[in-house]
């Protein structure tokens, strides 16, 4: 079963391109999570998404949210990744797809990677999915609507 709006978000934790570890649980309480799921590091959709979170960075920041990639690609990749395009926010490597699958953040009859984007409260509750593969602006976009909203 896909995780939902509503839903608690089930807690993780996952290297991190930095060479630490990170637990979602490490945020509860404290900030609201952007949580974007991604295909592959490096690929021109997975680029133009991760730079497109990158450029409104500050304006997540602001709005009291931590914003955190995830995908299948080892740590170094992810190291490479951010340093490549300037990425200043968490990269974690899901070496076999494991969170993803527990997420339900999977495309095409579950058979490659999707591209899903979970934003979640400070509670630890999903407020809003947004699952699309083309649409890499779109996850941006209604992240932070999704969080302008849920500050008023």
């Amino acid at each position: 079963m896909p995780v939902k709006v509503g839903d608690t978000a089930p807690d993780f934790t996952l290297p991190a391109q930095t060479g630490s570890t990170v637990s979602l649980s490490d945020f509860r309480g404290k900030n609201a999570v952007v949580l974007y799921f991604y295909p592959k590091d490096d690929t021109p959709g997975c680029t133009a998404e991760s730079c497109a979170f990158r450029d409104q960075y500050e304006v997540f920041k602001n709005a009291g949210a931590e914003v955190i990639g995830v995908s299948g690609d080892s740590s170094e990749s992810h190291q490479k990744f951010a340093a490549k395009y300037n990425l200043p926010f968490t990269l974690l490597s899901d070496k076999g797809d494991q969170v993803r699958k527990l997420y339900g953040a999977t495309a095409a009859f579950g058979l490659f990677p999707g591209r899903v984007t979970y934003v979640i409260d400070s509670q630890g509750v999903v407020q809003y999915v947004f699952d699309s593969m083309f649409n890499f602006q779109g996850h941006v976009e209604e992240a932070l609507k999704t969080l302008q909203q849920l500050a008023k």
